[in-house]
């Protein structure tokens, strides 16, 4: 006994760290570890960018179901009230707007075939046209139908008062998009509503890289930033194609989450 006590002890004081093997063994379980969360990560992102798609197609596609059945735009019915009862106000000002909850009641917008805002509310039709769509069950959720500020300003709610994007932390908006030198490239965007992708920081924030951008307008559209149906900010805004020339490219070396983009419909 006292024997093998004394054995244990020349083994323990001789043991001074791992061997070579052994530290080679935690080097390689490491190293799987991290390639495999790694990988996890990758193939999270990506399904992620595939979900951006089907959001895109599917609320283009609702609001293409929605016109068919009511002959007018989410957000710029003029008669939406006659369908869902008026939340307060007069059915179409920004009373109206302000009485609203995510119950069904809502308010009517102008009618004119830019989903825009009430003449006492800018920003009213981007935040009804969600609570029209859920209303007439084309899209999932319920939603305030207007900011969650004071009136007459733009302050989205992920969740709340527009639809969560399923990458980032990013949100959906329904807007008529004005042809703007300092933000659109004229031959993209002249004058179009279009639903559009932001980043929860607001409206001139991005969720997309470059790269992550270029693929879903490839699957979607034409892979080009200023041309066809989808597209982004100007190069001189936000960085996310290579120049502000008409036939610019993404910057796909760039790795920054800076691109919004803008389903046009």
């Amino acid at each position: 006994m006292v024997f093998l006590i004394l054995h244990m002890r020349t083994i323990q004081k001789h043991r001074h760290g791992f061997s070579l093997v052994e530290l080679s063994i935690v080097l390689v379980i490491l190293g799987l570890l991290t390639g495999g969360i790694l990988g996890g990560q990758s193939l999270i992102r990506a399904a992620e960018l595939r979900s951006v798609g089907t959001q895109f197609a599917q609320y283009r596609t609702a609001v293409y179901t929605f016109r068919d059945k009511y002959f007018a735009l989410p957000g710029d019915m003029q008669n939406a009230t006659a369908f869902w009862q008026s939340a307060g106000g007069n059915g179409g000002n920004a009373a109206c707007m302000s009485a609203q909850t995510t119950a069904q009641a809502t308010c009517n917008g102008t009618g004119d075939g830019l989903v825009t805002g009430l003449p006492d509310d800018a920003w009213a039709e981007r935040f009804l046209a969600w609570k029209h769509l859920a209303n007439a069950g084309l899209v999932e959720g319920s939603y305030l139908g207007r900011t969650n500020g004071a009136v007459n300003s733009y302050e989205a709610v992920a969740g709340t008062n527009v639809p969560t994007a399923r990458v980032g932390s990013g949100f959906f908006d329904i807007a008529y998009n004005f042809a703007s030198p300092t933000l659109f490239h004229a031959q993209s965007s002249t004058n179009r509503n279009a639903v559009n992708m932001y980043g929860t920081q607001g409206l001139l924030n991005g969720t997309l890289t470059p790269e992550e951008a270029w693929n879903v307008d490839t699957k979607l559209d034409d892979g080009l930033p200023y041309r066809g149906m989808l597209y982004t900010m100007l190069f001189s805004f936000i960085n996310c194609p290579v120049s502000d020339a008409a036939d610019a490219t993404y910057n796909l070396q760039l790795r920054t989450k800076n691109c919004t983009m803008f389903y046009a419909f």
